[in-house]
């Protein structure tokens, strides 16, 4: 079914039985991706005593209670609530949902023994392109992504003045296949988090930041219609679930 959207001056034709979900999904095991130095996520059912609360266990239902840890398990949406100290929530500032994105790829530059997402790169990749989210691809693009353990070994992240540029670009959303924007040990100064949503200014509350992303390599670079669908949790972050759309005109 094709859809026809009015997004601010554009019509766009939107093809929506062809999503493109670029989640990773929880799953109860140690083949579950993670970071940030905790165990898999747990998924089990309640105990009543001696029982299981599971069909199989010969309960009438499966009640299972979830444990796990948004920043660490998988694909989440983050506010400015993730690095102030005054509680912010994501249910409360992601109040919409639909974006024009671009989707780009990177390959990292090396920088002192690190690779990194650079300014000249993203400047190179988005030209004069205005969107209000960017979606970030970086390669190599193994399906290794979906179960990696990423703890100790300082994965890819983004330069501050890389994540300045898409804030003056006005880039609201920004998405990566990385656990974090910002280096894993860089003694707490979250370089890339503080610059993107503008802490030393006006904080852009209604900015979000997306991580843990997977973009497949049959989805080409470019223009997105975007779906970033968020659980309601009250918290600085949530599992999400981005999904893309070709634009057809």
């Amino acid at each position: 079914m094709n859809a026809t959207i009015q997004y601010n001056s554009r019509k766009l034709q939107i093809n929506l039985n062809k999503p493109i979900d670029i989640s990773i999904p929880l799953r109860a095991s140690e083949e579950n991706v993670r970071a940030w130095y905790v165990d898999a996520p747990i998924i089990e059912p309640v105990e009543d005593g001696d029982q299981k609360i599971s069909v199989k266990d010969g309960a009438c239902i499966n009640f299972n209670t979830i444990s796990f840890n948004p920043h660490a398990h998988g694909t989440h949406t983050e506010c400015v609530g993730h690095i102030t100290e005054k509680v912010h929530s994501i249910n409360q500032q992601l109040c919409t949902f639909f974006f024009l994105a671009e989707v780009i790829t990177v390959a990292p530059e090396r920088l002192n023994g690190d690779f990194v997402i650079s300014k000249k790169q993203l400047k190179f990749a988005l030209g004069n392109k205005k969107r209000d989210a960017v979606v970030i691809r970086t390669i190599p693009n193994t399906k290794e992504k979906l179960s990696a353990h990423y703890s100790h070994t300082n994965p890819t992240y983004m330069l501050e003045d890389a994540a300045i540029y898409l804030r003056e670009k006005g880039i609201k959303h920004l998405l990566v296949d990385v656990p974090s924007v910002d280096k894993e040990k860089d003694e707490c100064l979250l370089l890339a988090h503080n610059a993107f949503w503008n802490t030393s200014g006006k904080l852009r509350l209604d900015a979000t930041i997306t991580e843990f992303i997977y973009v497949p390599n049959h989805v080409k670079d470019g223009e997105y219609f975007l779906n970033l669908q968020i659980a309601p949790f009250e918290n600085d972050a949530s599992p999400s679930k981005p999904i893309l759309y070709n634009v057809m005109s």
